[in-house]
């Protein structure tokens, strides 16, 4: 259902109007942060609406038009989240697309999305463009946030931002009606952007989002967990992924809260600290490197300081979570519970830049229950979401206090979810994708009869009602002699240690589960050097029988808790290596998004799969990467093939 605005009478419906209505009734609030140079800077919500009211006309002057698609490429910034506001305003589909793509992969999107025109931000993202221009003929206009390193470029196609908007602030004077008119044509049913799936069984596909679905779903998550203007965010994860639209961008447009972008990727953990939001999303593997780095600075600590850690961490294993939960603990354990606080909790909170967070989100992947806990148990009210691209990641999330260690939670208000015959999670949802773009087909094929979006994903209810996600459909299988085989159960298990950075699993119709492994370079490293053994890089690194026992002792103890699963206890790992190099997304063994290309990888690595399972101790292999410049190398090495104790299967026992 719309919402009005009480002042103007208008239906709150399109992205443009929220846009408007709290550049009225907050004019002077800040709306967005950026740090630059090391100094934030800010914009008021009617600074931002001047912005978008003048990008959005200039825009129009150079032939932008409704119904057309505009391509944004970088990391977040201000200038970028306007060009959203702006291609909306004046009727058009905003396509973000991933900054860290190589020219390649751009190629597809902008092809695919009928791109004429793109905002970028800098000279790397314009070097791009520019190198796929004899390819793609058919970008007719680039404007450019960062001018440097582009003052000699003279492509006819090329603009700076800042020229743009000059064009579009004599465009307004010239037709001051004009933005006024065509934001009162923009309509609830008009697609308000398109995100490109991940593209990890296939090539990417455009889901086309309508504002009253994005809206319903950013409305439907500010009132579960009661966000305001009051609340802030940081924005680091890729514009381009549809967690990033929905928690910064629409729920920002919804809720009024403040948007900040960080000056880097490098300087984000950093900026993090200084800012203390009140609201925190990421995916599992950013929480896991968090904890990586506490647990790296522990082992650099003085003896005392690791007692004390290791011993209220202690208590906070054994009561943080009920005290987080509000249930009853014993008054002993909250009296150290409470000194735990001001000794080492609170501390290790602001180190995280966690010291003001209200609500802290994880989705995109399961995370371990250990490293979960973790954060809960330490007073960071840390939950799990479920959702897709195509649902606006609106599906499930968990409520205060009754966090499950292995469930995403309930349906959110107006979603239903059904489980199919197979056991697929099939839900129908406000924040419903209208259809992908130019694909009839897998619109139909994604979407039932009855409206129900089909995710693939293979679940199901437990005795509270909570869903519980256990892999996707299509890759969970069965080994040889009937077990259930569920390989990314088995790879977050892995994931939990700090040491193991990533994990791909076999398994499916052979007669025991097999996996490759990537060592976190860093963990290992500061591992390694703790104990005085000298390595000279990654490859180095991973062909230490040092390296492959630390390894071991990981494995056995995840194969240790799968022996008490009783579906899952057949997924034990039986034999392992570790990779010579980091599976890595230009060598398009990862989406952008980090999630493994199993199939990609199980044929690229073919040898090194049939030497787990033809019994080897070890395997040559030459590996050609791509590097950041473009060049082509080769990586040769001979590697080890481990064996692995594993638990007692408990139907086998019995």
């Amino acid at each position: 259902m719309a919402q009005s605005d009480p002042i103007s009478g208008e239906s709150m419906d399109t992205f443009p109007l929220l846009l408007l209505q709290h550049a009225r009734r907050q004019a002077n609030r800040t709306a967005i942060r950026e740090k630059n140079l090391g100094i934030w800077q800010s914009w008021t919500w009617a600074q931002v609406a001047n912005e978008v009211r003048a990008l959005a006309c200039g825009l129009a002057a150079q032939g932008f038009r409704r119904g057309m698609n505009l391509a944004i490429i970088g990391d977040n910034r201000p200038r970028l989240y306007w060009s959203f506001a702006a291609a909306q305003c004046v009727g058009s589909v905003p396509v973000p697309m991933y900054q860290d793509a190589v020219a390649q992969e751009m190629l597809f999107v902008l092809d695919n999305a009928e791109i004429e025109y793109a905002i970028v931000e800098d000279q790397e993202q314009v070097d791009k463009l520019l190198e796929i221009l004899p390819q793609y003929p058919n970008l007719k206009h680039i404007f450019y946030d960062d001018p440097r390193g582009l003052r000699n470029y003279t492509q006819p196609q090329l603009m700076s931002y800042d020229r743009l908007r000059e064009i579009g602030r004599e465009f307004d004077r010239r037709d001051p009606g004009f933005f006024e008119r065509t934001v009162s044509d923009v309509r609830p049913a008009d697609v308000c952007v398109m995100l490109y799936t991940s593209g990890t069984t296939g090539k990417p596909k455009g889901v086309c989002h309508t504002h009253a679905g994005f809206i319903a779903a950013a409305r439907g998550d500010v009132e579960f967990d009661g966000f305001n203007a009051s609340d802030e965010v940081l924005s680091y994860l890729p514009m381009a992924w549809v967690g990033d639209h929905l928690f910064s961008y629409a729920q920002a447009m919804v809720a009024g809260f403040t948007i900040n972008c960080p000056e880097s990727s490098e300087t984000a953990m950093i900026d993090l600290r200084e800012i203390g939001p009140t609201y925190y999303f990421a995916p599992p593997r950013i929480f896991e490197n968090l904890l990586t780095t506490v647990m790296i600075r522990m082992d650099d600590a003085s003896r005392i300081k690791r007692g004390l850690f290791h011993f209220f961490m202690g208590v906070a294993r054994r009561c943080g979570t009920q005290i987080m939960d509000g249930k009853p603990v014993p008054p002993g354990d909250r009296l150290l519970y409470a000194l735990g606080r001001l000794l080492v909790y609170d501390p290790l909170r602001n180190i995280l830049g966690m010291s003001r967070i209200r609500v802290a989100y994880t989705g995109g992947a399961a995370i371990g229950p250990d490293l979960y806990r973790f954060y809960r148990s330490i007073g960071i009210n840390l939950k799990q979401l479920y959702g897709q691209t195509e649902t606006s990641v609106y599906v499930c999330k968990q409520p205060d206090g009754r966090a499950k260690l292995d469930s995403v939670g309930r349906p959110l208000p107006g979603v239903e979810i059904r489980i199919a015959t197979n056991g697929e999670v099939q839900v129908r949802t406000p924040g419903m994708l209208k259809e992908y773009y130019k694909r009839p087909d897998a619109t139909a094929e994604s979407i039932s009869a009855d409206g129900y979006f089909l995710t693939g994903d293979a679940g199901f209810f437990d005795a509270d009602g909570d869903l519980k996600i256990i892999d996707r459909a299509s890759d969970v299988g069965k080994l040889a002699d009937g077990s259930l085989f569920a390989p990314q159960f088995v790879e977050n298990k892995l994931k939990f240690f700090p040491y193991i950075k990533e994990a791909v699993c076999f398994g499916d119709r052979r007669e025991m589960v097999c996996a490759f492994l990537n060592i976190d370079l860093a963990a290992v490293g500061n591992w390694a050097e703790k104990r005085n053994m000298p390595y000279t890089g990654y490859l180095d690194l991973t062909s230490r029988p040092e390296v492959y026992d630390l390894m071991l002792k990981c494995i056995e103890q995840v194969n240790a808790d799968l022996a008490g699963e009783a579906q899952l206890a057949g997924s034990q790992v039986k034999r392992f290596l570790i990779l010579h190099k980091e599976l890595d997304a230009d060598d398009d063994e990862l989406t952008r998004t980090r999630k493994v290309r199993r199939g990609f990888v199980a044929q690229k690595y073919a040898v090194l799969v049939e030497a787990l399972y033809s019994g080897q101790s070890h395997c040559r292999i030459a590996t050609e990467v791509k590097f950041e410049d473009g060049r082509r190398g080769t990586i040769e090495a001979d590697i080890r093939i481990r064996d692995v104790k594993t638990g007692i299967h408990p139907a086998k026992a019995a």
